[in-house]
């Protein structure tokens, strides 16, 4: 139609349209100040600020007015502020060595229960098993000012962690082997987890069981001891094979591809943790070997991997969510008390026995 201008209407299947060019948008709301509520509660603003840090010195009816009068005109203190006026942040940093690993996922649950109990928040990085994402991470939570420091799975090797660890409240899970003092620990006995996992083969009569090695952080090495050393009390030295691998999926199917090459190949294997279990019952699937009638498999942890129907994985369990709750606990009596000596809580692992273990094959 020449000439005549047609005006198209818009419909959502035409994409976002160009707002007019006159077309007037409303300012921002201004957040509300502390000013604003003592105002709304008819109060004073020293009193406004007792409330808010939870001072007992208010009768409950005022306090009552101020809380009304925050959640009305949706007021949050200054966290910065705050933090400078108290001298602490009430926030903690967890450093995780790898968040794929379901392991650290549930530690973080028990953590994170008693923290919050405490008036405190998490923060989480990721170390990604790299020292230079580890040591960004910390100065990250360093310049927030976290109040106390969670190393899960992270070895305080590095001269940033030994750093961050010497003058901030820190407590390290899963790592034994920590040479600086001040540091809580907070571990499972696995040398005792690899001999339930290797007494249960034997039980069934196994004789050529195998091992993926976690590489090498302390809690893999004492995983292998034990293995070690529940091979030898039972007699089957000769059959000690290990192969190098490490706590990743990836890991654990490079791993068994290695072992399950052998001639007279193993009729069991135990990884170092259900990450790796998972690797190896994938390369058992692609090899056509049958779980547990050709291969039996034992992992570590026994997190919610292993409970899964069709993995149901026997698997040596750390109770993880009570490591969590006493990892806290011990942070909280080193914030309060940062002269402490360092302490250890060593956690009793326990055989957990699914379909993935069998007797072994005439």
């Amino acid at each position: 139609m020449s000439g005549t201008k047609v005006k198209a209407r818009a419909s959502a299947e035409d994409g976002p349209l160009n707002p007019p060019e006159n077309e007037v948008f409303p300012a921002p709301r201004p957040r509300p100040t502390i000013r604003n509520v003592a105002e709304r509660a008819g109060v004073s603003k020293s009193l406004v600020s007792l409330v808010l840090r939870g001072s007992p010195h208010v009768s409950e009816h005022r306090r009552e007015a101020v809380l009304r009068a925050a959640r009305e005109l949706g007021y949050r203190p200054n966290a910065v502020a705050r933090s400078l006026v108290e001298g602490r942040t009430h926030l903690i940093g967890a450093l995780v060595a790898d968040l794929h690993n379901p392991f650290f996922a549930e530690f973080l649950d028990g953590l994170q229960e008693n923290l919050h109990g405490e008036g405190l928040r998490l923060l989480i990085g990721s170390g990604r098993f790299d020292p230079m994402f580890e040591a960004e991470a910390v100065d990250a939570f360093l310049e927030l000012r976290v109040d106390g420091l969670v190393l899960l799975g992270v070895v305080p090797a590095s001269e940033a962690l030994a750093d961050a660890a010497a003058y901030t409240p820190t407590v390290v899970v899963g790592e034994r082997e920590v040479d600086l003092s001040g540091v809580d620990i907070v571990v499972d006995d696995g040398e005792l987890g690899a001999r339930l996992a290797v007494e249960h083969l034997t039980q069934l009569g196994h004789r050529r069981i195998a091992h993926i090695e976690g590489g090498a952080s302390s809690a893999a090495r004492a995983r292998c001891d034990g293995y070690l050393d529940a091979m030898r009390a039972a007699g089957l030295t000769p059959y000690v094979l290990v192969e190098s691998g490490d706590f990743t999926e990836e890991g654990g199917r490079r791993a068994a591809r290695a072992l399950l090459a052998h001639d007279p190949r193993p009729t069991a294997i135990f990884a170092p943790n259900d990450v790796a279990a998972v690797g190896a019952l994938t390369v058992a699937a692609e090899l056509g070997l049958r779980v547990p009638e050709d291969l039996s498999v034992v992992g570590y942890d026994n997190t919610h991997l292993a409970s899964v129907n069709h993995i149901s994985l026997t698997s040596v369990d750390q109770p993880r969510r009570s490591m969590g709750r006493a990892a806290a606990a011990l942070l909280c009596d080193r914030i309060a008390d940062p002269a402490k000596s360092s302490r250890l809580r060593l956690v009793t692992p326990r055989l957990v026995v699914r379909r993935s273990t069998g007797p072994a094959p005439a």
